[in-house]
């Protein structure tokens, strides 16, 4: 294991420490809770919008507080999900008076939690909904899509539900256009190789040098298929193609794009990606506003990317394209 770091024992603090102390600006350590952050000036009366997931997957979670994204987010240990109670800090760090949307990630653990958590800050007055993202195509076929996984097709969520709650909005109106960017997101990726956790020490999975996996989830979970490794133009044809059937995106259709690397696949491949998924749009006469390149959900140092897109509306790119302040967002 080569890893850059003190004790992995202290990954997670350490990690959020340094984030807080690079962004102070931006980012806050909640004063009841060290595996909570939250907004560095907090909001006044809009309503509040909160996440919570496994550390490992930055800028997921913790990196999209901020204006315009959200107000609190609950840190679990590395790939494991928040306690109730660092959910419960967060949805009260981020109450203000007008209700709190959590959006969380479709996994076991996160949904129950925050389930939980919501329960106990109801019975304090607090009102509460909930969006559970599954964008994550390879993870349940259509038919079933409220089991799918939530990778990075929540980030399009944090950010319409985050701009659409800055204008003083409701929380009924927030929720509903909250699932309306749920609704319309579709994820696949790609894994090319294993990560290690610091704990562990060893890679989560095993896979051949010449190998691939598609549809391989963030925490190693079971994709579609293994096959060999092939050219880029290839790969990506293959999964905009699965993407596009999934979604029902057609000719004279608006959408975002968001080609993600899992961790270790450099910016240079990721242009290949996107140099290929943008010119199947154009055969295929979809417009694409904006093409998001970059880190934007890891899976520590995995090399991998997935391919997501948003179908939009004119109120969803509205919002979508709004400002905000955020070191891992470029409006």
């Amino acid at each position: 294991m080569k890893k850059i770091i003190n004790n992995p024992a202290s990954f997670v603090e350490e990690s959020i420490d340094g984030l807080i102390k690079s962004h102070p600006e931006v980012y806050s350590l909640a004063k009841d809770n060290n595996r909570v952050v939250t907004r560095a000036n907090k909001a006044s009366k809009k309503v509040g919008i909160v996440t919570g997931g496994g550390s490992g997957h930055l800028p997921v979670f913790t990196g999209y507080v901020g204006e315009g994204f959200l107000d609190a987010c609950a840190i679990g240990s590395v790939f494991a999900s928040p306690s109730v109670e660092q959910m419960v800090s967060a949805i009260k760090n981020a109450d203000n008076g007008n209700g709190v949307l959590c959006i969380i990630g479709n996994y076991g653990g996160d949904v129950m939690n925050f389930d939980m958590a919501c329960e106990m800050v109801e019975a304090e007055g607090i009102k509460t909904k909930k969006v559970i993202v599954a964008d994550d195509i390879a993870s349940a076929n259509k038919s079933e899509k409220e089991k799918r996984r939530g990778i990075a097709g929540m980030i399009f969520v944090f950010k319409v539900a985050g701009a659409i709650a800055e204008t003083g909005a409701s929380l009924e109106d927030v929720f509903k256009t909250a699932a309306e960017v749920n609704n319309n997101i579709r994820t696949l990726g790609v894994a090319v190789s294993p990560c290690i956790l610091p704990e562990a020490g060893k890679p989560t999975f095993e896979i051949s040098e010449d190998e691939i996996e598609i549809g391989m989830g963030i925490h190693g979970e079971p994709g579609i298929k293994r096959e060999k490794l092939r050219p880029a133009n290839d790969l990506v044809d293959d999964l905009y193609k699965r993407i596009i059937e999934d979604s029902k995106i057609s000719s004279n259709d608006t959408i975002a794009v968001m080609v993600n690397s899992l961790g270790a696949t450099p910016l240079e491949e990721l242009y290949i990606v996107s140099k290929r998924v943008n010119e199947n749009l154009s055969n295929s006469k979809i417009k694409n506003i904006k093409t998001y390149v970059g880190r934007y959900a890891t899976s520590m140092e995995m090399a991998g990317m997935s391919i997501t897109m948003l179908k939009l509306n004119d109120n969803l790119k509205k919002y979508l394209l709004a400002e905000s302040k955020c070191p891992f967002w470029n409006n």
